[in-house]
């Protein structure tokens, strides 16, 4: 039984912090490359970043990248989200994929496999 469950999401106001975290069970994420998404009312889903735990690669999108870091402990990758904007405001999720099937960080590339429900951040002042 393949679970992740993405966590950490809250109301912030501009210029703070959230650290997300999404936990896994029933597979072993140093196998897997995993993102990071969000989807925005009205808005496409977008990949915001994405480390592929086989090689050590990290993307990071335009609009995230200098204030987003990912991480990966054992079974759980986090995302600490800084100097954060109203324009972040947006549903996240994680995703997992077996590393050797890597492509790219985009919602597309990883539509068929595990997806967490989704956890919310709000930024407004």
């Amino acid at each position: 039984q393949v679970q992740l469950v993405d966590s950490g999401g809250g109301l912030v106001q501009p210029g703070g912090s959230l650290r997300l975290s999404c936990t896994a069970s029933g597979l072993t994420l140093a196998n897997y490359a995993i993102g990071w998404f969000r989807q925005a009312p009205g808005k496409e889903r977008e990949g915001i970043s994405c480390i592929n735990s086989g090689d050590g690669t990290i993307y990071y999108s335009d609009s995230v990248k200098g204030r987003f870091t990912i991480s990966r402990v054992k079974n759980t990758v986090h995302l600490q989200t800084n100097s954060l904007k109203p324009e972040d405001t947006a549903v996240y999720y994680c995703a997992a994929l077996p590393w050797q099937r890597f492509s790219e960080c985009t919602p597309d590339a990883y539509g068929a496999y595990y997806w967490g429900k989704g956890t919310l951040i709000i930024v407004s002042s």
